[in-house]
């Protein structure tokens, strides 16, 4: 009997899937939904995606519609989410002490977007570690402040939830309706959390190469001026991006909200930079509100369409093309405007399958925004500005929205869906599928055509 072989890039969207549908039937138990509340399917199949691909966005109140059972499924959902179907399966594995084979590994570096099989599975020990350490410091000092405004339990339980979520870059929360809203003028939340979603958005890459760079400086005795000199390229580019974009955002939200009394119009200066700092920051796939998103102008929308598009960096919790994706992208442009033969960063050379890849990736998610934008314009009757950001929101699994998803209608929900889901697998399996397929290669070379762009 000839054996079945399933390729990385069918594995990884159905594990996600398999996910999702195991979700979606823990919250239809009647032991997940609060007293006084119903759950549907959709509704179920709805924060069941949302949670496994860590977006955030909902059509009930997470703090009021959902029991603690729950709400712990929902935690569970988008910490696996967070961390990678595969990933999170393949460290149970490791617990069980099973012994890996070139096919689990092969499948392990697809997941988290690594060629190299050397040092994978001590790279997975380093991110549980890692994970483990960033979101339990979070929790304790979120207990802080939760625990006096909360009690004890509850307050215990919201640390928790939220550091998870900030850290997945899932943006739910259990504490109230408003997000983070409440706490728009709280240096310290607003910082913890900000602090949280950028951890989870550099990519566990980045991580270590930062650490281990520390560990070299003060091994070597060197200065820390040198400290970025000796990164490696990757990190060094994502650094400078994260930062680059960061502040572009809070100078485009600062600039656009600056007057608008429905956002910070009426704070005072600090606050003003401080909420400013915090939507470019959500922008970069985190989900998490400190203003009304319905009451942004569009100057803020537009730019934030951009970061949403672009997300986080790669091997991390965020979402959307990549920081290194899109700066790959605007290269390959930038070289061949200056007549440049070859594509070059921080003196390295970039392969042409590396660019042909992120080129793959940023049409092919430039074209799902373009139609799911179209399906749900035409299933809903919502204009332009709103269609487009939950859509941009929902496929770079960011989390934020101007108040439309409670409100769509059934097949509004489904598109939704379906870009969350699309917009979590896509980006690596799409690129997968562009960059290797079936492990197929042209056979035969064509005469060169004329053709004329421009």
């Amino acid at each position: 009997m000839k054996r079945i072989r399933i390729s990385p890039e069918h594995i990884i969207p159905v594990s996600f899937l398999f996910a999702i549908i195991i979700g979606t039937l823990l919250l239809l138990l009647p032991a997940a939904t609060a007293p006084g509340f119903e759950t549907d399917v959709v509704t179920a199949a709805f924060t069941a995606t949302t949670s496994v691909c860590v977006t955030g966005l909902v059509v009930v109140d997470t703090y009021a519609h959902w029991s603690l059972f729950g709400q712990f499924v929902i935690l569970v959902l988008a910490q696996i989410g967070g961390l990678g179907v595969v990933a999170v399966g393949s460290m149970l594995l490791m617990l069980g002490r099973r012994k890996f084979t070139l096919g689990d590994r092969q499948l392990l570096g697809d997941s988290l977007n690594i060629e190299q099989n050397k040092g994978l599975l001590l790279f997975l020990k380093r991110i549980f570690r890692g994970v483990f350490f960033v979101e339990l410091t979070g929790a304790l000092l979120y207990c802080t402040r939760f625990i006096p405004m909360l009690g004890l339990w509850k307050g215990l339980w919201a640390s928790v939830f939220h550091s998870v979520s900030a850290f997945c870059n899932a943006g739910m929360d259990v504490v109230g309706p408003n997000s983070m809203m409440d706490f728009q003028g709280s240096v310290f939340l607003m910082s913890v959390t900000m602090a949280l979603i950028v951890l989870g958005g550099l990519g566990f890459v980045v991580w270590f190469d930062v650490m281990d760079g520390i560990r070299e400086g003060i091994k070597n005795k060197r200065s820390p001026g040198s400290f970025f000199s000796h990164l490696p390229v990757h990190s060094k580019l994502v650094l400078l991006m994260t930062c680059g974009l960061l502040l572009f955002g809070t100078v485009c939200v600062f600039a656009a909200e600056y007057h608008n009394p429905d956002t910070i119009g009426t704070m005072p200066l600090g606050d003003k930079l401080l909420n400013s700092l915090f939507q470019s920051v959500t922008f970069r796939t985190a989900g998490f509100a400190s203003v009304p998103q319905d009451k942004l102008t569009e100057g803020t929308c537009l730019v934030g369409y951009v970061l949403m598009f672009i997300g986080g960096s790669p091997v991390g919790t965020a979402g959307g093309v990549k920081t290194v994706t899109m700066f790959l992208v605007f290269m390959n442009a930038l070289s061949y405007i200056s007549g440049k033969n070859e594509n070059v960063i921080f003196h390295r050379r970039v392969s042409e399958e590396l660019m042909r890849k992120a080129a793959a990736v940023v049409f092919v998610s430039v074209s799902a925004v373009f139609v799911m934008t179209l399906a749900l314009m035409a299933s809903d009757g919502v204009c332009l500005t709103d269609a487009l950001y939950e859509v941009v929101s929902a496929l770079a699994t960011v989390g934020l929205s101007r108040g439309l998803t409670p409100k769509l209608s059934l097949i509004g929900r489904i598109i939704i869906i379906l870009s969350m889901y699309l917009g979590r697998i896509g980006p690596i399996s799409m690129a997968i599928f562009f960059t290797k397929g079936a492990g197929l290669e042209n056979k035969i070379r064509h005469a060169e055509g004329k053709f004329y762009v421009g």
